[in-house]
């Protein structure tokens, strides 16, 4: 099969003084301290964070992927046995992306879309939430950046209408991708604050029924003086995200953000958000808090999902799927079951295209595979 992105970054001559006293489960602790390093110097002075310099652990589910994952210094990213980083094709597979997602543009960017990417399991899992409320499967993809959310809305059977991305390389990932699933006219690269690109997205709704939008907006401003705040152009992002709302009015909205949008301004900052919705008609449910790794991701990986209604609709959260503390539910996922049979390669293996043979040793391995379901993924995980 051909496999796409399993490559991995190079290390520098330091770097790899650093790499070969890491052991599995390691960090920068276990490097000597004859090796010269200012930042491992301030991190022993600071007593940082156990993530630096660490290599992830085979049997448990990775730490959390970042958009730093092919550096060595910026958390846990050496592979478990092979003294490099993670590859682009492994950390997109401990973020749930299938292998036939192809990630489009420079490395850089690459590193960027897979970490700032909404797990897609995570996404399904959302969706399943609302599905049984919906009269219409139609959804609407805003800051859809490389496509996380809407693949795990098309993987539960929605049907994509419209997209609308601000980054040239993400949108080129993200219509690679969906450009099966809609007319590719319908993906809107553009600012959306920009009136012409607001009424784009608008009008690929028109004669159409839409159950329902979804997005994360950036809510960094909400931390200061709140939403309402127009000195803070970071707020402008969600006001169109409600506005879009306001004209399109969906049958649900979604929006998933950061776990510390709870603890913005002590609470406050989360409850301008309820209330800008509720103006608008909706019926806003309480936050969800998300444990990826509940949920069939291979990931420790936190996240908040707000999900309103113009009927009154009460959302429940989803009990766990996976627990490793619970013994009527399957195990989680770990580092090993994901990513275990991707073929070894080099820390500075460049060669984006590989014809290898990539076994379905496990559950997962099927599912990013496609062989399976899944909804035949998770009944193979509880017959295990």
């Amino acid at each position: 099969m051909k496999l796409y992105n399993h490559i991995a970054a190079g290390f520098s001559d330091l770097e790899w003084e650093m790499v070969k006293h890491i052991p599995e489960g390691g960090n920068w602790q276990n490097i000597p301290e004859n090796i010269p390093s200012q930042r491992l110097v301030q991190i022993r002075k600071s007593g940082g964070r156990t993530t630096y310099y660490g290599r992830l652990v085979y049997d448990k589910p990775s730490f959390t992927i970042t958009t730093y994952f092919n550096r060595l210094g910026n958390g846990c990213n050496l592979h478990p046995k092979q003294d490099r980083v993670l590859s682009n094709r492994e950390a997109a597979r401990l973020q749930s992306f299938q292998d036939s997602f192809i990630f489009k543009g420079t490395k850089t960017s690459q590193y960027k879309q897979i970490g700032n990417a909404v797990p897609p399991l995570l996404a399904r899992l959302i969706s399943s939430l609302i599905k049984p409320h919906l009269e219409n499967l139609t959804f609407i993809d805003l800051f859809a950046g490389a496509g996380g959310i809407s693949e795990g809305f098309v993987m539960n059977a929605f049907e994509l209408v419209s997209a609308n991305e601000i980054e040239k390389n993400y949108f080129e990932t993200y219509k690679f991708n969906h450009s099966k699933y809609t007319d590719p006219k319908n993906f809107i690269l553009g600012d959306i604050t920009l009136p012409e690109i607001k009424q784009q997205i608008i009008d690929t709704a028109k004669n159409r029924k839409i159950g329902v939008i979804v997005g994360g907006p950036p809510c960094q401003g909400f931390s200061t003086a709140g939403w309402r705040d127009p000195n803070d152009k970071r707020n402008q992002l969600f006001k169109e995200f409600v506005e879009i709302v306001k004209e399109i009015q969906p049958e649900f909205f979604v929006m998933e953000n950061v776990l510390g949008i709870l603890t913005m301004r002590k609470g406050e900052a989360v409850k301008e958000i309820i209330e800008s919705f509720s103006e608008i008609g909706y019926n806003v449910n309480p936050p969800f808090r998300l444990n990826a790794e509940d949920y069939g991701i291979p990931q420790k990986r936190r996240r908040v999902v707000i999900i309103g209604s113009l009927k009154k609709c009460k959302i429940e959260q989803s009990k766990p799927l996976f627990s490793d503390d619970n013994p009527k539910l399957p195990n989680c996922i770990t580092v090993r079951q994901a990513i275990g049979s991707l073929p070894p390669i080099k820390a500075g293996d460049d060669v984006i295209i590989k014809e290898v043979d990539v076994p379905s040793n496990t559950p997962y391995d099927k599912l990013m595979k496609e062989e399976i379901t899944f909804d035949d993924f998770y009944k193979q995980c509880k017959i295990q």
